[in-house]
């Protein structure tokens, strides 16, 4: 392990930063290599309440925060009926973002590590994806309103391991990691995890290629508006329409399934799971919450003339973003950023 390397990622030694905690081997090496670089951060943590040892371990994350005189936020999730690691997920980054909102936090921080990287692509590519989606743990996404990142992709588990064994730090061992019943811990302990052990520096180096790879492929747009919910992107290559679609989503918390991102690619104006209206004209791709509203004349005109499309007008309204704004956002001639 080379701590150090947390000094030089994304300014953290200036933010102000969130890290999500569990108390497990990831979170708890990321919490120590934290402290070890004197970097200011507080930690969130949620108790599920399925294991008798969760509450011990927010205890203990209560006390490990006041040692070092850190804010230690809690909740405690509600029972999930189905979908349990999908609407887990959820309840965990509203909860973030909830606190990132009323505390003012710069950067969110997860210790998903190299193993997890491995697990998300594999999961992936049983599903059927491209390259973006197979690579969507990035060390840097930039969320609404804040930066997700990601500092220890590029430490394997048994890394991590040997790093708090190596300094006698405390961790918890989840016991519901074992249990097959979730699909991500199958993937983890008959995949990735064996892959991992045998190939690491190989697969690490991949992975390198990859994100290299990934930012040639998103060379093909830009953002060239974003108020509140609106983006607009200026694509210069129409195949990758679905990708910017899918990735300006991602940064807004909502995953596309395949059939989404096919039915992307096959219209240029359509709304996403009742939720999100996307609209593609002149080059042009409009992304914003989907809304149905009375708008006044004066204001729909307004729309007309600043070539608003249809679906994307009332979340301006609703959002009082003046059209004329996105429209002098983007000039008539405009060449590919080089």
């Amino acid at each position: 392990m080379r701590p150090e390397l947390l000094t030089t990622h994304c300014s953290l030694l200036t933010k102000k930063n969130l890290l999500a905690f569990s108390f497990g081997i990831d979170s708890s090496s990321l919490f120590f290599l934290l402290i070890e670089n004197n970097i200011k951060f507080d930690i969130a943590i949620v108790d599920y309440g399925l294991r008798e040892q969760s509450k011990e371990e927010v205890s203990y994350a209560k006390a490990l925060a006041e040692q070092y005189s850190l804010v230690c936020h809690t909740v405690k999730a509600p029972k999930f009926a189905s979908h349990f690691e999908q609407q887990a997920r959820a309840f965990r980054y509203d909860f973030f973002e909830t606190l990132i909102r009323e505390h003012g936090y710069d950067n969110l921080l997860t210790a998903h590590q190299l193993n997890d990287r491995l697990e998300w692509l594999l999961m992936r590519l049983a599903k059927g994806a491209g390259l973006v989606e197979m690579t969507g743990l990035e060390a840097v996404t930039q969320k609404e309103g804040y930066r997700l990142l990601r500092p220890l992709l590029d430490y394997s588990k048994d890394e991590l391991l040997a790093y708090l064994e190596a300094n006698n730090y405390p961790y918890f061992i989840d016991e519901s990691n074992s249990d097959e019943r979730y699909e991500r811990n199958t993937f983890r302990k008959h995949f990735s995890d064996p892959i991992i052990a045998k190939y690491k520096e190989g697969i690490r180096r991949s992975f390198t290629y990859l994100d290299t790879d990934r930012e040639q492929l998103l060379k093909g747009y830009e953002t060239i508006f974003h108020e509140k919910k609106l983006h607009v992107l200026r694509i210069y290559d129409s195949k990758v329409k679905t990708r910017a679609v899918d990735r300006t989503l991602k940064q807004l918390g909502y995953l596309l399934s395949a059939a989404q991102r096919q039915e992307i690619a096959e219209s240029d104006s359509l709304v996403i799971g009742r939720t999100w209206a996307v609209a593609y004209q002149e080059e042009l791709l409009y992304i914003a919450p989907y809304l149905t509203t009375t708008m006044p004349k004066d204001f729909k005109e307004q729309c007309r003339i600043n070539q608003i499309p249809s679906k994307i007008r009332p979340y301006l309204f609703e959002a009082q973003i003046d059209p004329q704004k996105i429209h002098q956002s983007h000039p008539t001639q405009n060449n590919h950023p080089q």
